[in-house]
Formats: structure tokens, C-alpha cells, sequence
């Protein structure tokens, strides 16, 4: 039951004493937020979220993931190949002064030689592999950086290991019929200008390994036996640093050698 109170001390209606608890007279009156303008804010403060990951995730990735699979990290030839090695290795390949970047890092040695612009055959952005990779035989050819670190990687990542897993040997060197030629595809009269026109394509003739054996693509290619096995695990390899990669089993013309180049056209036989 409620009190009953004189009337002089009835207590005043809460509404009484609101003017305490109100707003200052001078705080301009706040309009309720539409519909349009909550989702809009929604959005803002989900799409900053969303960026905020975005980072931590990134500042993840580049701290704990390996640099071979990262696309802004440096290409280098020690690393296994990764996701984004065959990205890394485009452009390495299509720039004179991060090709020769890379191969130096990778501790490759060679010297640069100077462009030739004049004869029907110019040359440039040449060099000779010295050091630090599979010698070959002949030694120290001309070739373009771009075929230089296509042989670099394809010597590291794939020709010793196999030689290796296969025949239990590393590679001593590498025979070759040349790189430079200056002469059209297949010798003809006419037609297009060969990659060895450029010193842009090795042919590869056989390897020689540290035990002392050689094998060769005229006479173990084809073979049912660990030999063939590592000649035709070269040829598949060199596929990944090499845009034409031509042996016995393209045509006659290649029956005795690996034609391994870096043009404009893109071949695997």
C-alpha cells in the first residue's frame, strides 16, 4: 500500500525536476540516422575491417611464407622453384640488368660483353659463363643473359639433381654444338632468323658426368635404361627455364642434340 502524505509534503511529478537531467538549451538537435545512412556507415566500417586484415594478412604472408611462392619477393637462384618463380624468372629474363642481378647473386660468374649492332647477325646484352655452374664444352660461349639464366636454372633445379637422383653422379659439363650461328632456322636460304642468330639457343650434344660416364642424345635418348631416363628427364625439365626445348622426339633435325632456347615461341618435344 502507498503512503498517504499532507498535502505540503506530497512529492513533485518526476516531470518536475527533467529540466536537470535535459539537454543544454544550446546543443543543436540531433536528427535520427535514415536507413540509407546506417547501411552506408555499415559498409565503411566493413570495408575497413576488411582492409585491416587485408594488411595483417599480407604483413603475415611476406613474414612467414617461403620467398619462392611470393611474386614481390627478389628471384633467386638458390630457391627451390615456387608458385611465383616462373613469374620472377619472366621478368628477370626480360631485364638486361636484374638478369645479371640475379645470376651474380646466385653465385654465378661471367663476364659481359660488349653489344655488336653492326653485320647481319647483331648481338646484345651477351655475356660468357665463367664459374658456378655446370661448365661447358666448349667452353665460356656467347649467349644472351636470358639463355645464360635459363642454362643457370635449369643446371641447378633440374640437370644435377636428376643426374643425381638417377645415376647417383653429378654433372662434370655439359657438350654442346654451339650457341651462336648466324644463319636462318634449319640453314635455309630463306626464312626466319634462328635463335643462335642471337646467341639466343644452346644445343646440347651430352653430358659428362663426375664418374667418368657420357651420355649422349644421338645414342642414349632413346633408351629403356637409367641413361635414357636422365636424358629425357633433362629435355622435360629444361621445359620450365626454356621457351623451345626440341629433341629426337620432334623430327629427324634434333635427333642428336637438345635444342634449348628462349625466343618468342613456346615448344616442348
Amino acid at each position: 500500500m502507498g503512503a498517504d502524505f499532507p498535502p505540503h509534503l506530497e512529492p513533485e511529478p518526476f516531470l518536475a525536476v527533467a529540466h536537470f537531467v535535459t539537454r543544454p538549451p544550446w546543443l543543436p538537435d540531433l536528427k535520427p540516422a535514415s536507413a540509407e545512412a546506417l547501411a552506408f556507415g555499415g559498409l565503411w566500417a566493413f570495408l575497413l575491417d576488411a582492409a585491416l586484415m587485408v594488411i595483417i594478412l599480407t604483413f603475415a604472408i611476406d613474414a612467414y611464407a617461403p620467398p619462392q611462392d611470393l611474386p614481390w619477393k627478389p628471384l633467386r637462384l638458390n630457391d627451390p622453384p615456387g608458385l611465383a618463380t616462373a613469374v620472377k624468372f619472366q621478368r628477370a629474363a626480360g631485364d638486361p640488368d636484374l638478369c645479371r642481378e640475379v645470376l651474380a647473386a646466385g653465385g654465378v660468374d661471367f663476364t659481359v660483353e660488349p653489344d655488336r649492332l653492326s653485320g647481319d647477325c647483331p648481338l646484345t646484352n651477351t655475356l660468357r659463363l665463367r664459374d658456378g655452374v655446370t661448365p661447358l664444352s666448349p667452353a665460356a660461349p656467347v649467349m644472351t643473359c636470358r639463355l645464360a639464366l635459363s642454362y643457370a636454372f635449369w643446371d641447378r633445379h633440374v640437370l644435377n639433381p636428376a643426374a643425381q637422383a638417377v645415376m647417383e653422379s653429378e654433372v662434370a659439363r655439359v657438350e654442346h654444338y654451339g650457341v651462336f650461328a648466324c644463319r636462318n632456322v634449319y640453314g635455309r636460304s630463306e626464312g626466319r632468323r634462328s635463335e643462335h642468330a642471337s646467341a639466343n639457343a644452346l644445343d646440347v650434344a651430352a653430358i659428362v658426368l663426375e664418374d667418368g660416364q657420357r651420355l649422349s642424345v644421338v645414342g642414349d635418348f632413346t633408351d629403356e635404361n637409367d641413361a635414357g631416363t636422365l636424358m629425357r628427364a633433362a629435355r622435360t625439365g629444361a621445359c620450365d627455364y626454356f621457351r623451345a626445348v626440341l629433341s629426337p622426339d620432334y623430327n629427324a633435325a634434333h635427333a642428336d642434340h637438345l635444342h634449348l632456347d628462349f625466343g618468342r615461341f613456346g615448344l616442348c618435344r
